[in-house]
């Protein structure tokens, strides 16, 4: 079960960047497995960005993260986000509950306008940003250069991380 964040004035559910090709490579790494591929419900907007990360999408993506622990107790859940939605990895792990934690077997960032700060309650061992050379949001910056806009290649790398953390 993945809950993805998409990046800012991308389009709901999951984007266009990133989203989309993790689940087209999530389908190849996973086969015969069952996958749910969800958007966090949020407006993406560049004040949001400037804030740090939209406060009601995270506190409604530690809500979806929540549910999918509360309501599948055997499903392997995934947290991942582009840009402004890895904005919302970390804020919204920092709103779980340590039992809702523990359910996370992965945690992927594209484009991690926070690199460089873990994921709070989640291992290093199970958390994989992917920032490109050039890329200024890595850098803490607010410049969108063409680095930033090229995460849909990294796909396959993703989704090889993440299938390895849910097999």
């Amino acid at each position: 079960m993945v809950i993805f964040a998409r990046g800012t004035t991308e389009p709901a559910p999951i984007g266009i960047v990133a989203g989309p090709p993790l689940e087209a490579a999530l389908k190849t790494a996973l086969p015969g497995k069952t996958l749910s591929f969800a958007g966090v419900d949020y407006p993406a907007s560049i004040p949001g960005f400037l804030e740090g990360g939209d406060p009601q999408g995270s506190t409604t993506m530690a809500t979806d993260l929540t549910n999918a622990a509360n309501s599948c107790p055997n499903a392997k859940i995934v947290t991942v986000g582009y840009s402004q939605g890895g904005q919302l990895v970390h804020n919204s792990a920092k709103q779980l509950s340590p039992a809702v934690s523990a359910r996370i077997n992965a945690a992927v960032i594209f484009g991690d306008p926070d690199d460089g700060q873990a994921v709070a309650g989640i291992s290093a061992a199970n958390t994989k940003v992917i920032c490109h050379t050039g890329d200024d949001i890595c850098l803490h910056g607010d410049e969108v250069l063409p680095p930033h806009l090229t995460y849909g290649q990294d796909a396959g790398t993703a989704a090889a991380f993440i299938a390895s953390k849910v097999q």
